[in-house]
């Protein structure tokens, strides 16, 4: 783990974080005793093996940071290495990715003269500048020279190795882009790509005139939800930047050495054996994208053809390709304990990439739409307070996935505020939302059910209907703004679906270029757990897209190191001038066995057609 470790300890070496590199430990028998390791007797003290009794293996550590191999360092713009703060690696490896791409160099380092000359008294305080200065050096070579050759013939003398001062350090960078974030500000680990999206919504809100790099990115989802019952349909478009792959564990090509390495893994662990040598999942790509393409069941939907709630389904296609695509495979999940955790798995991530079949083709012959009706506001009758009528039922609470998230030790009241907030979308989904929340001065503080269109049936007259002019209720305000929409598209919606809060969230996304009456100075926040497809376009004319060919090449990959996002270390690669270069923290070296079937996330760009 990065974050607050100084030194990681092994049978054959130890590493300081503090210096970037392998050191000389005096007293390594005491520190090895400590983790029950008697370095004299030369056995694991806590369970009596002998330490030559354990098989070597290759774990995800060494395959990743390519442990054991001599690889050549790498100098000069382009080869700059990042300093690790502690818990900052996964800004490090994306910052790598994200700087190779020309769009982002030419928009940050390119304009640098012009951000620095316009920048506010206080750069510190200025995205613009504070990314200008990253790419900067990170681009500029200034900080990646090799070291002068008297300087090591003199530590080759003196028999010492004193650590090179190449590559810079992310600190102002990542106070700034975590500034206010309960997440990115603190001293834990992160996810990568909460951080590539987190990353988006600042370049969006701080775009440089007419030039948003981010374009690279942005591609539209066609959703086609059908009525399982009346077979009709209904097709909407949402903006997205990420695209999001399963991992098809049932798809893997070797069960059978799975299910022997269980058994032979449980059978050690009775018998306080060492463990076997590891057996990971082997899962062909294509059963991942098998796995997107499939249908996906529509939780509480409600069939404008039935005028009543009925099983749905959802697919998804792409509705244009972006210049640049990046892949995310799901590997962080929940298991049957609900316990977060991470599926070790290689997958063969093809170095070209053709999605052309995953073209959205819109409305087939044959296909009747649903009716563009919502669904009826249902006022109750209670004979003991008349003025009860004027409000909405509250919403149910799942009390299963609060019983869920409470066995997972969160207090009661924020798992039943983290359920309720999330539309009882299900445990993971509330689960981020308890993560996101949970240094929260009020977060365990009991939730108050508001007594919904208090304001927003003042004036509506006996029939019900809402009149336009009044406020939706904040309470629905507040729910689709904490989703990552502007608070005045999230008023508009309400009032265009008579404060349904699903169909409000569905009337956004198929009016992209939707706009409040209202104004307001909030800007786009997409918070720590909120997926890209949630992001919302501030501009009035609509996002830019960039459509052409589904045909991509492989030229960088993120790869995590550890069992959950909060913890463990990313390593970056990037494929330059002809050949892949590994980025880990200070160390820029040319790569040797790039594990790309390892990886977290994958950038891919467009094959000229």
């Amino acid at each position: 783990m990065c974050a607050g470790k100084l030194l990681l300890l092994s049978l054959l070496d130890v590493y300081s974080f503090e210096e970037e590199e392998p050191v000389l430990d005096p007293h390594l028998a005491k520190h090895l005793a400590h983790f029950g390791i008697d370095m004299l007797q030369m056995h694991v003290t806590e369970n009596g093996v002998r330490d030559n009794e354990i098989k070597p293996r290759v774990s995800e550590w060494e395959m990743i940071q390519e442990s054991g191999m001599k690889l050549k360092p790498m100098y000069g713009p382009g080869y700059t290495g990042m300093k690790n703060l502690g818990n900052s690696c996964y800004i490090s490896s994306l910052m790598q990715a994200i700087f190779s791409i020309p769009e982002f160099q030419r928009a940050y380092v390119g304009n640098l003269p012009r951000i620095f000359d316009y920048s506010p008294l206080d750069p510190t305080q200025d995205f613009n500048t504070q990314m200008a200065k990253l790419g900067h050096g990170l681009l500029s070579g200034q900080y990646s020279k090799p070291p002068v050759k008297s300087e090591l013939i003199e530590q080759v003398m003196k028999e010492e190795h004193k650590p090179q001062h190449n590559g810079i350090s992310p600190r102002m960078f990542k106070a700034f882009v975590s500034k206010g974030h309960p997440e990115f500000s603190s001293n834990r680990q992160q996810d990568a790509q909460e951080f590539f999206l987190h990353l988006i919504n600042l370049i969006e809100r701080n775009r440089i005139g007419s030039e948003n790099p981010s374009d690279v990115f942005r591609f539209l989802v066609e959703e086609r939800t059908q009525c399982c019952q009346s077979r009709k349909v209904r097709y909407t478009e949402r903006v997205d930047y990420i695209m999001q792959l399963p991992v098809a564990m049932e798809a893997a090509i070797n069960k059978d050495e799975l299910i022997a390495y269980e058994l032979k893994r449980r059978e050690a662990e009775t018998a306080r054996r060492p463990p076997p040598e590891l057996i990971r999942a082997r899962i062909p790509f294509r059963a991942c994208l098998q796995a997107f393409l499939e249908p996906e069941n529509v939780a509480d939907f409600w069939s404008s053809a039935l005028q009543a709630k009925s099983a749905g389904v959802k697919t998804s296609r792409f509705a244009s390709f972006p210049e640049y695509l990046v892949v995310q495979i799901k590997k962080f999940t929940f298991g049957l304990d609900w316990i977060p955790k991470k599926l070790d798995v290689s997958i063969d991530m093809p170095d070209v990439l053709d999605i052309s079949h995953l073209r959205a083709k819109g409305l087939q012959p044959g296909e009747e739409e649903l009716p563009d009706i919502s669904p009826p506001i249902i006022i109750p009758d209670d004979p003991k307070d008349g003025a009860m009528n004027r409000f909405m039922d509250p919403p149910d609470i799942d009390e299963s996935s609060v019983m869920q998230l409470a066995e997972m030790g969160f207090p009661l009241e924020a798992c039943r505020k983290a359920v309720y907030y999330t539309g009882n979308m299900g445990a993971e989904v509330a689960f981020n939302w308890i993560i996101a929340h949970m240094e929260e001065p009020d977060f365990a503080e009991p939730l108050a059910i508001p007594s919904y269109g208090a304001a927003a049936y003042s004036g509506a007259g006996g029939s019900g209907a809402l009149g336009l002019d009044n406020h939706p209720p904040e309470e629905m305000v507040a729910i689709i703004a904490s989703m990552g929409f502007q608070r005045n598209v999230a008023v508009q919606a309400l009032r265009a679906t008579n404060n349904n809060l699903e169909h409000a969230i569905d009337w956004i996304f198929s009016h992209p270029d939707a706009e409040g009456n209202e104004t307001t100075s909030e800007a786009l926040d997409v918070g720590n757990h909120v997926n890209a497809n949630s992001l919302a376009e501030s501009d009035p004319e609509g996002p830019t897209i960039k459509d052409g060919s589904g045909r991509y090449e492989l030229f960088g990959f993120v790869s995590h190191m550890g069992t959950s996002t909060m913890s463990g270390h990313y390593v970056c690669h990037v494929k330059k001038e002809g050949r892949w270069v590994i980025y880990n923290d200070l160390k820029v070296c040319a790569s040797e066995r790039p594990p790309k079937e390892l990886g977290y996330i994958y950038f891919y760009h467009r094959i000229p057609s």
